[in-house]
């Protein structure tokens, strides 16, 4: 049997389960997972290689209408999503407004490549019936996809996913080395653990007004040491971070430095300082310095 591999790019609306299917069917936990719209910022690849075939996931920003040029990069790392793909997963739920964004459902309706559509969260349906009755209406709005039901928090059908996906893939020799997991550095991995603690420790607009930073990282032979910046946009911001006696950020930090240490199997040694950045979410030079596509 000839070897297969492909591109598959997971895009929806956000907070649909986009991250937690990715990491369910990479098998790792890649991408950063809070109740929290807008959690992933970038676009994150995740590579599966076995005897037989190699996946390449893609878990992308949730779609949006841009307010300031964060966003833009992010829409244009979804719509990125939709130009190489050879297999698109369009992720929505049995909550969300089926018309939201149409401008992106017009999108991939003009795409040539398979298209697979989860229904997420169906556990949270009133009945079968209104899965049913939600179904027939997907199959109105993208009538080229084949539509599925899934609970990818409780795994439901996702190894049927899996299969149809295997079952897609055009014939092609591997993209990335056998090993390989990922398309980002050890860096982004430490920036997206530490954000994830800013947006399940704070509320209200502070978690979208921060953007994390790797300075320094110098891994030793028994020890990994890391110095970050947390970058908000106003000093009211900083002091909420920090809280009375740094007692906030020591919480931050500590938890952190404990995820850090399971992802990487090693002892971390983790400085985290707050800085005022004022409107790096319209600072073109500033985006481009956070990494992203401007």
């Amino acid at each position: 049997m000839a070897f297969k591999s492909g591109f598959v790019n997971i895009v929806g609306n956000p907070n649909v389960g986009k991250s937690t299917l990715m990491n369910i069917l990479v098998g790792e936990r890649l991408s950063i997972i809070t109740s929290k719209s807008q959690t992933t910022r970038h676009r994150i690849m995740g590579v599966v290689t076995t005897d037989d075939y190699q996946i390449v996931y893609s878990d992308t920003p949730g779609v949006l209408k841009p307010v300031y040029k964060l966003q833009e990069s992010m829409l244009k790392y979804s719509q990125s999503a939709l130009d190489d793909a050879d297999v698109i997963l369009y992720i929505t739920d049995v909550l969300e407004t089926k018309t939201k964004n149409k401008f992106f459902l017009d999108m991939v309706n003009k795409l040539k490549c398979p298209i697979i559509l989860l229904l997420n969260k169906i556990d949270l349906a009133e009945s079968q019936e209104k899965v049913e009755e939600i179904l027939k209406e997907w199959k109105g709005l993208i009538p080229r996809a084949e539509i599925y039901p899934v609970s990818a928090l409780h795994k439901f059908n996702t190894d049927n996913i899996l299969n149809r996906i295997v079952e897609l893939l055009p014939e092609n020799p591997p993209y990335f080395e056998k090993d390989r997991l990922t398309d980002k550095p050890e860096r982004f991995f430490v920036s997206e653990i530490i954000r994830e603690k800013v947006l399940t420790h704070y509320d209200k607009e502070i978690p979208y007004s921060v953007e994390v930073q790797v300075e320094t990282f110098h891994e030793e032979e028994n020890i990994i040491r890391i110095g970050t910046v947390i970058n908000v946009i106003r000093e009211s911001q900083k002091g909420i971070i920090i809280g009375k006696g740094g007692v906030a950020l020591k919480k931050l930090g500590a938890d952190a430095r404990k995820e850090i240490e399971a992802f990487f199997g090693k002892k971390i040694y983790l400085e985290i300082f707050v800085k005022v950045s004022k409107d790096w979410r319209d600072n073109t030079n500033r985006l481009k310095g956070f990494g992203y596509e401007i």
